[in-house]
């Protein structure tokens, strides 16, 4: 199945930090423009691994000073890496609409908009944790799989399948056809606790925003709602650690292990 890959600048983005370009580097699903890497010497195992696949792949790499390379990662954690790469593969909605049923455990991530890589990074590392099948997120007025949230995911986000859509609430009713059953998390006071609903079978977590929680019409469109309980003086988690929760209760329904 063909990966749509979004055109981006001529020059591409900057990838930085050490795991981050490693998984890039490992998963081989972006082109390959050029590395900035240390001056050889002593290599820590992870840059050498790193300029061991640079090496390999006849990607340019040069060194620069520190300042330079704080501007290019636009004041990122680099660790003294980074990579230069085409735009992120996105995987077509269509194709995985396409394999649905020929997935009786399927699980997906659905992001209502959330506008912080940070947390989408988070929820992309958790998501490739548990194994969730694909991540599907809207493409306007939301964090895309930007340098930062690849950095943030630790370069899980490097190996998932995740999709752009148009319209959220139109995937949701698509996978819903498909026999797929919908959980959005929120505080709603008709909501279950999340430990109740069933996650065997074909599934979805949807997870809302920051501050604003999910949007009106998807919220009315997941079958069910489930909250985490709230136990302190604060009354509510971002939305990272609440969805890294929540798909963790997925993998023990299903008593998954390595």
């Amino acid at each position: 199945m063909r990966r749509e890959q979004k055109k981006g600048g001529n020059n591409g983005e900057w990838l930085y930090g050490r795991r981050p370009v490693l998984e890039s580097l490992t998963a081989r699903r972006r082109l390959f423009y050029e590395a900035i890497l240390p001056q050889e010497g002593r290599d820590s195992p992870e840059v050498a691994e790193i300029r061991r696949q640079v090496q390999a792949m006849n990607i340019p790499f040069r060194a620069v000073e520190r300042q330079r390379l704080d501007q290019l990662c636009e004041g990122g954690n680099h660790q003294g890496v980074a990579l230069r790469v085409g735009a992120y593969p996105y995987f077509p909605f269509d194709d995985l609409l396409a394999e649905v049923e020929e997935l009786p455990q399927a699980a997906y991530l659905l992001l209502d908009h959330i506008e912080d890589p940070q947390n989408v990074g988070s929820l992309l590392r958790s998501a490739d944790a548990a194994g969730i099948t694909a991540v599907i997120l809207p493409e306007d007025r939301a964090a895309g799989v930007t340098a930062a949230a690849v950095r943030a995911s630790a370069g899980a986000a490097e190996h998932l399948r995740v999709a752009r859509v148009v319209n959220l609430t139109r995937a949701m009713e698509a996978l819903k056809e498909r026999q797929v059953w919908l959980t959005g998390l929120d505080m709603d006071t008709q909501a279950k606790p999340y430990t109740a609903i069933d996650f065997t079978g074909r599934v979805g977590l949807v997870v809302g925003s920051e501050g604003r929680g999910l949007s009106r019409l998807v919220h009315e469109t997941c079958d069910f709602i489930a909250y985490l309980p709230m136990l302190g003086k604060i009354d509510s988690l971002n939305a990272g650690v609440a969805g890294g929760i929540a798909l963790y209760e997925i993998v023990r329904q299903r008593g998954l292990t390595r």
